[in-house]
């Protein structure tokens, strides 16, 4: 069995190029070397500058005689490893039934297992392409979004995305993600004026205004939830001051919020909507929103119903179709069709030891080849 059509192999191999987000080279040479002999044609560009990037990303396209186009994405960067390993976490090893090494679980392994797919699936089928990024566990800047707008230039466009993210909780194709709610960072700063404690009537105070324009925000209830959303909400994740000093008022105070939101909002209007409580208190107070993506929903339907029947019939499991979790780039890629995840356990992803079972990688492989199969019927 060659290294393209052992998902175990391919695994091992990109396991084995380090690429700690943003990630360029050698992992990119090893996916690659992987596809071309299966008659993909490999696209590969590096785009941004520090700190952000440079970012590589690849895209490869095999066309077939079908007229359907089924797009695979995913990444290749991973998180930093940490400390505390019990072998290196950049040299795949073997022990018991599992496979070791960051990235075993997010993403490498979905990736070598899509592959082995791909190499299982006749060329005549219809047209394969994988949209893979060195950037999705950083800030998503020149990733992603970058390879969908060379798609666009080059004017492809897939009929459906399946990502091959982590989404199975206890046991390998019990959840499918369709959704993901959206998210969107903000900060405030409100201005003061500086002075000693002593004399308060030559100074103003930011601190108090600042805990005044928290209280209102903390009273907000944005919503119950929805038919395929849990309730959206505001978590406070930064009070700062830096004020080394007992007797001075300071200058200026600033917080920052994060809040997950469902569809019935937007980034835009939540950030609007904070910056009006904010400057209710205090119309000097700045507020800076950076939305990291919109929430989406793919309902069920053709795309969701192939991949529940493939992991049916592979497992017997009647999938869980779920908007739970966090962000993934499935939140740009929602813009040009039916999109929704699929992967491996995710018990271990971004920790210590992160493992994938042989068995579930050989399983995801026969999973992603039903996947394609119904694709194209």
């Amino acid at each position: 069995m060659t290294r393209t059509s052992d998902p175990i192999e391919l695994a091992k191999a990109l396991i084995a190029a380090p690429s700690i987000t943003p990630a360029t080279g050698t992992v990119f040479d090893v996916l690659e070397a992987a596809l071309a002999p299966l008659g993909f044609t490999v696209e590969r560009f590096i785009d941004g500058i520090e700190p952000d990037g440079p970012v590589e990303n690849l895209l490869a396209v095999r066309k077939g005689s079908g007229p359907r186009h089924f797009a695979f994405a995913g990444h290749l960067d991973v998180v930093p490893p940490g400390i505390g390993w019990h072998s290196d976490a950049f040299t795949p090893e073997v022990r018991g039934d599992l496979l070791y090494g960051r990235g075993a679980v997010d993403m490498k392994g979905s990736i070598a297992a899509f592959v082995a797919a791909a190499a299982a699936t006749p060329v005549d089928a219809g047209t394969i392409s994988l949209i893979i990024t060195g950037d999705e566990e950083g800030p998503a800047v020149f990733g992603t979004r970058a390879l969908m707008e060379h798609m666009d230039a080059r004017c492809i466009k897939p009929d459906m995305i399946l990502v091959g993210e982590p989404t199975s909780v206890n046991r390998l194709g019990d959840m499918v993600k369709i959704g993901r709610r959206g998210s969107v960072n903000i900060w405030i700063d409100v201005p003061g004026t500086q002075g000693h404690v002593a004399y308060p009537h030559l100074a103003d105070n930011p601190i108090p205004k600042l805990i005044k324009i928290l209280t209102a925000i903390d009273a907000i209830s944005l919503d119950s939830g929805t038919d395929w959303f849990q309730p959206s909400n505001i978590e406070f994740t930064d009070i700062e001051v830096g004020n080394g000093a007992t007797n001075v008022i300071p200058a200026s105070a600033r917080a920052r919020l994060s809040i997950r939101f469902n569809d019935r909002h937007r980034g835009a209007d939540l950030v609007a909507m904070i910056e009006r409580l904010a400057q209710d208190v205090e119309p000097l107070a700045r507020v800076l929103g950076k939305i990291s993506g919109e929430s989406f929903l793919t309902p069920p339907g053709e795309l969701s119903e192939l991949v529940a029947e493939a992991i049916r019939a592979e497992t017997g499991l009647t999938a869980e179709m779920s908007t739970s979790g966090g962000t993934s780039d499935a939140r740009f890629l929602s813009a040009l069709c039916p999109v929704v995840e699929f992967g491996l356990t995710n018990a271990t992803m971004h920790k210590l030891d992160e493992a994938v079972a042989i068995d579930d990688l050989r399983a995801l492989d026969r999973i992603y080849r039903g996947v394609l199969m119904r694709a194209f019927l």
